[in-house]
C-alpha cells in the first residue's frame, strides 16, 4: 500500500512562498492592465494581452520598450532605411571583426546594470535581464575606438562603476547629461526611489584620445526635457545632440533596441 509522503518543512515553506509570489504577480498584472486601460483606451484588450507575455524573451541587450508597443506594432515595424542593425548577443558578438572594419567616433550604451535584488520593489518590476558588472567591463570597447566619445547611461548605484569602466577602457570623464522626464502633459514624471522620487536619468560622457574630425563644442544644453516613453527607451534628443557634436561621424550603439534605431548608426543588440 502506498504511503502519503509529507513535504519537508523547507519544501512546504518554498511552496507557500511560490503561491504568494504568484498572487503578487497576478495582482501586479491586474494593476498594470487597469493603468493601460486608462492610458491607452484606444488599444483595448490587445494592448494588455501583448504586454503580459512574461519576461522569457528578455535578454542581454538591455530593456525593452514593451510597455508602449504591442507585438502587432513590432510586426509592422520598419527600420530606418540607412541604419545598420545587427541582431546579436553582445557578450558573444565578434567585436574584433567590427573593430577591424570600422573605428567609431561615438559609442553610446545603456547597459542592463544588475541591481542589488531582482525582486520587484514598491510595485515596480524590472522587465529585462540584468548583467553583472564583470560582464559589462569585459566588452572590448577599447578595440572599437581610438579617438572619440563614449556616452554611458548610468543608474544611481552604478556611478562609481561607470567611472571605473571609463578608466579601464581608456576614457576621461568630460561631462554628463541629465534627462528630466516629463509626462504627456509636460509635468515632471516622478518614479520610485529608495530615498527620493526619481524624475531624471543621467548619461556620463567620456573622451578618449583626441576630438574626432569636425567635432563641435557647446552645441547643446546638458539638460534634456523630454517625455518618458517606453520602458528603458531613451530620448531622441540625445542622438540629435551627438550628431551635432560630431557631424557626419561614425556612430555605434551597444545594447541597442528597435525603438532607437537611427539612420547612419550601427546598432548591436539581440532585441532588434
Amino acid at each position: 500500500m502506498a504511503t502519503d509522503i509529507q513535504p519537508t518543512p523547507l519544501l512546504q515553506e518554498l511552496q507557500e512562498e511560490e503561491a504568494s509570489l504568484l498572487l503578487r504577480i497576478e495582482a501586479l498584472e491586474e494593476e498594470i492592465a487597469e493603468l493601460e486601460t486608462k492610458c491607452f483606451p484606444q488599444l483595448g484588450h490587445s494592448k494588455r494581452e501583448g504586454s503580459h507575455g512574461g519576461s522569457g524573451g528578455q535578454s542581454t541587450s538591455g530593456g525593452m520598450a514593451g510597455n508602449s508597443t504591442t507585438e502587432e506594432d513590432w510586426e509592422e515595424f520598419r527600420a530606418p532605411e540607412w541604419c545598420i542593425p545587427i541582431k546579436a548577443n553582445v557578450m558573444t558578438f565578434e567585436w574584433e571583426k567590427l573593430a577591424a572594419a570600422c573605428q567609431f567616433d561615438v559609442i553610446c550604451m545603456d547597459p542592463p546594470w544588475q541591481l542589488a535584488t531582482h525582486a520587484p520593489t514598491r510595485g515596480v518590476a524590472i522587465g529585462y535581464q540584468q548583467l553583472p558588472d564583470v560582464c559589462i567591463e569585459e566588452l572590448p570597447v577599447p578595440l572599437l575606438q581610438q579617438n572619440g566619445f563614449i556616452f554611458i547611461w548610468v543608474i544611481n548605484n552604478k556611478y562609481t562603476k561607470a567611472f571605473d569602466l571609463m578608466k579601464k577602457w581608456g576614457y576621461t570623464y568630460v561631462d554628463d547629461i541629465a534627462w528630466v522626464k516629463q509626462t504627456v502633459n509636460r509635468r515632471m514624471a516622478k518614479g520610485h526611489g529608495y530615498y527620493l522620487q526619481h524624475a531624471k536619468e543621467t548619461c556620463l560622457v567620456g573622451r578618449k584620445g583626441h576630438d574626432p574630425p569636425g567635432c563641435n563644442h557647446s552645441v547643446a544644453s546638458d539638460v534634456i526635457f523630454s517625455e518618458r516613453r517606453g520602458q528603458s527607451q531613451k530620448p531622441e534628443e540625445l542622438y540629435e545632440m551627438i550628431e551635432q557634436l560630431v557631424p557626419n561621424g561614425k556612430y555605434l550603439e551597444i545594447f541597442g533596441r528597435k525603438n532607437n534605431l537611427r539612420d547612419f548608426w550601427v546598432t548591436v543588440g539581440n532585441e532588434l
